[in-house]
């Protein structure tokens, strides 16, 4: 048994790194690094169906297989063309422009470095929906059904929070101003806060709750939310994007922090 989990580590790792040297080949292609994003989506959608359905002992996929295979591709399939459509519009990501420009001369090398700790420091994301998908019980149960809602209302919250910021970007009035219209009121980033609710599916699917020592590995999709949390709260998602926002909108964005929850939606002060 340990040594399946391991090679399913390997294989994922293997996968996600081919994947990401692909998104590096497009984004040195295009100079459009808004693209690197589209790609990771689909490629850990991609993979994660895969890891879901992965035989086990030789069987055909189980019942909570293709739903834990279900899930990852309709996460991926929404953000995946969400992230494609703005990139379509966009000459360069900012946030990947801002590294590039530090970088200076070796920007094309490290980008691939960049890229490539990105492919596999999303190996932990990919092994939850392995383990969730494996977990040992013969029919769906509640708890299966718990983890379908949880990724729905993640999926339905962030496509929410889009479209609201759409909207408030499109009206012309609205120029220069900071979104606070809807879920922007209670977070400053509900988009993220709502993927990366989503992703607490895969532990809730994974750990077998009536007995969790029969299948110790379901503990391993607990990875999922803590790095998904951490690379969004900590690493390439709200830091440069609120730095890029200070730059662009000073002071109003400086009192919209003061108003306005981090990540967590919370009642809006002052």
């Amino acid at each position: 048994m340990t040594v399946l989990y391991l090679e399913a580590l390997v294989a994922i790792a293997l996968a996600l790194g081919v994947l990401m040297a692909g998104a590096w080949g497009v984004q040195q292609k295009t100079g459009n690094s808004g693209w690197v994003d589209t790609i990771w989506t689909f490629s850990l959608g991609l993979t994660g169906a895969a890891a879901a359905l992965w035989p086990v002992e030789g069987a055909s996929p189980n019942a909570r297989q293709w739903l834990v295979a279900a899930l990852v591709v309709a996460w991926s399939v929404r953000l995946g063309s969400h992230i494609a459509a703005r990139t379509r519009h966009i000459t360069d990501d900012p946030r990947y422009a801002a590294f590039a420009k530090d970088w200076g001369a070796d920007a094309p090398k490290k980008m691939f470095v960049f890229l490539q700790q990105q492919a596999y420091g999303s190996v932990p994301l990919v092994f939850a929906i392995f383990v969730a998908a494996r977990a040992p019980a013969g029919e769906l149960r509640l708890q299966d059904w718990l983890g379908l809602l949880i990724l729905a209302v993640g999926i339905a919250g962030e496509g929410l929070a889009d479209s609201q910021l759409k909207a408030f970007r499109d009206d012309p009035a609205n120029k220069g101003k900071v979104c606070d219209a809807g879920l922007w009121r209670w977070s400053r980033h509900p988009n993220y806060f709502f993927q990366w609710f989503g992703w607490l599916s895969y532990p809730v699917i994974a750990i077998v709750f009536a007995d969790p020592l029969s299948y110790p590995w379901g503990f391993a999709a607990l990875l999922a939310p803590l790095f998904m949390y951490w690379i969004l709260v900590h690493v390439t998602g709200i830091p440069p994007l609120e730095e890029q926002m200070l730059k662009s909108r000073g002071e109003r964005y400086k009192a919209y922090q003061a108003r306005t929850s981090k990540f967590f939606p919370l009642p809006p002060g002052g």
